[in-house]
């Protein structure tokens, strides 16, 4: 049994909502609405062919140093500035290499956005739960462009539920940073302590966590938790590896309710 929270620290993509099978296979695939910006916005200086495979190389990169900081005990976000200039189009001419870098922003917001994002099941249950109890409700992600995130939770009618969403890309630290974590709590007005952290990942999520000394570490599995490779001392013995240890791991918002009914008594 849990303590009782009085926050929750919850993550975006893979808690909140998450995509089909499809769009997280062809993640590094460029939205054709995309490819006709960029082609417009550097006219014939870079063959759309090439923007489109920089787009699905630059991808792959971003998701690797993705997965490097994520060993670094303080990580920080890449600006967008970064991502377009130095990531995607660092073999551009410089012209055009400047031109992606002044409209780094919008960019990032039509590279992140997905027509597929769907509230996961049991989530609205969850965070209605989570009201009924008082608690007060903030969004700790790493993002590309936390915009797009905000404009989908928005939409979806839950964007007034969260008395706070933090991310990345305008924080300019990234999970594990302990740092979001505190932030989010301080937001709230609750210490860290008293605040269930809830993400579908091991190495970005539960160690944020962990290093943040949040009350619980809730893992809620996604198609991205069953993609996470165990350390080497995760396979020796999970004791070795405290930070990588949820609490208590959940399948969908399902499961955070009824975790949260039983905490409060329900």
């Amino acid at each position: 049994m849990l303590p009782p929270p009085r926050a929750l620290l919850v993550d975006f993509g893979g808690v909140l909502v998450d995509g089909s099978p499809r769009s997280r296979s062809t993640s590094s695939s460029a939205p054709p609405e995309l490819l006709r910006r960029l082609e417009v916005l550097v006219g014939d200086v870079v063959p759309v062919a090439q923007i489109a495979r920089d787009l699905a190389d630059g991808a792959r990169r971003y998701a690797r140093w993705r997965d490097t900081v994520s060993n670094d005990p303080r990580p920080t976000e890449l600006s967008h500035e970064q991502v377009w200039g130095d990531v995607v189009a660092v073999d551009w001419p410089p012209a055009a290499r400047e031109a992606v870098r002044r409209e780094a922003t919008p960019l990032s917001y039509a590279w992140s956005w997905r027509d597929d994002w769907a509230v996961r099941p049991g989530i609205p249950e969850a965070l209605r739960a989570a009201a009924a109890a008082g608690l007060p409700l903030a969004v700790v992600s790493n993002a590309l462009c936390g915009a797009a995130h905000r404009d989908f939770l928005a939409a979806a009618g839950l964007g007034d539920m969260f008395a706070v969403q933090l991310y990345s890309d305008e924080v300019g630290l990234r999970k594990p940073n302990p740092e979001l974590a505190w932030r989010a709590a301080a937001a709230v007005g609750v210490p860290v302590e008293d605040c269930w952290f809830v993400g579908d990942t091991v190495d970005r999520d539960v160690r944020c966590a962990r290093r943040a000394g949040a009350g619980a570490a809730v893992l809620m599995r996604s198609p991205r938790t069953d993609r996470e490779r165990p350390t080497p001392e995760q396979v020796a013995s999970p004791e070795a590896a405290p930070e990588r240890v949820p609490d208590v791991v959940i399948d969908d918002g399902y499961g955070l309710r009824d975790l949260l009914d039983r905490a409060f008594g329900g």
